[in-house]
């Protein structure tokens, strides 16, 4: 099965592949999908919900459907000016560092979200101000990541009479507490990705997540009530400004 999804693999999901991370390839998803259960322990969770918690309120940001913390600078086209990591995320930041995914180099920016129950966020993609890797560790509940093929043009253009029916993803992934996704090649450059707005997540019967077997919560017919959830988005930022060239302006 392996060699046939080689064969139809494109040359710049070949490249995306990461020898670290291969054990962890989630099959029979668009590629290149790494799902890594348990890359914290339960006390390495708690010390980070406590960090996240315990972060001043002015880091945080209100937004409709979450809330968020920024580490390491604002991304901008012009370039981010780099802020230092607090040591409680940088020790994370390097061990996702040291798979290797960012072409060699370390990530140097963290998105922390917040989501309450019934909270998600809509279909997006992260665009060109990241290297094209997203890595995400979860704390504190599941959630299901779903993954879209972006609007055709003509979707766009249809009818103004005929309502515009909700995308359906093409797959979804449980992404439990503690665990490690890291989404690279067609998987993050041709797909959008969001989490339903849900309070409880119910798994088919008969069709279960691509990365079923990695997760201990993946029962057919399970019924997964979804609790707070803290994400760690950690990526690469490419262009960064230096300080001291900004000063000299």
């Amino acid at each position: 099965m392996r060699t046939g999804c080689m064969e139809l693999m494109s040359m710049e999901d070949q490249h995306a592949r990461v020898p670290a991370l291969e054990p962890f390839l989630v099959e029979q998803a668009p590629p290149v999908i790494y799902y890594v259960p348990d890359f914290i322990s339960n006390e390495e969770e708690e010390y980070l919900l406590r960090q996240v918690f315990n972060a001043p309120k002015p880091k945080w940001t209100q937004l409709s459907g979450r809330k968020l913390q920024n580490w390491g600078g604002l991304p901008h086209p012009r370039g981010m000016v780099p802020e230092r990591l607090p040591l409680w995320l940088q020790r994370y930041v390097d061990k996702v560092s040291d798979l290797s995914l960012f072409g060699g180099l370390p990530a140097n920016h963290v998105l922390v979200n917040q989501y309450l129950p019934g909270e998600g966020i809509m279909p997006h993609e992260d665009g060109p101000l990241y290297y094209p890797t997203v890595s995400t560790i979860s704390l504190g509940s599941h959630t299901m990541l779903d993954l879209y093929k972006p609007r055709q043009p003509e979707e766009e253009d249809g009818p103004a009479e005929q309502p515009r029916q909700p995308p359906r993803p093409t797959t979804s992934l449980l992404l439990e507490p503690r665990s490690l996704l890291v989404l690279r090649g067609t998987a993050y450059t041709g797909l959008l990705h969001g989490i339903a707005a849900a309070s409880v997540d119910e798994l088919d019967a008969t069709s279960l997540p691509p990365n079923a077997a990695a997760c201990r919560l993946a029962q057919p017919g399970a019924r997964l009530v979804r609790d707070t959830r803290i994400s760690l988005t950690i990526r690469r930022v490419p262009r960064v400004l230096r300080t001291g060239l900004l000063l000299s302006k």
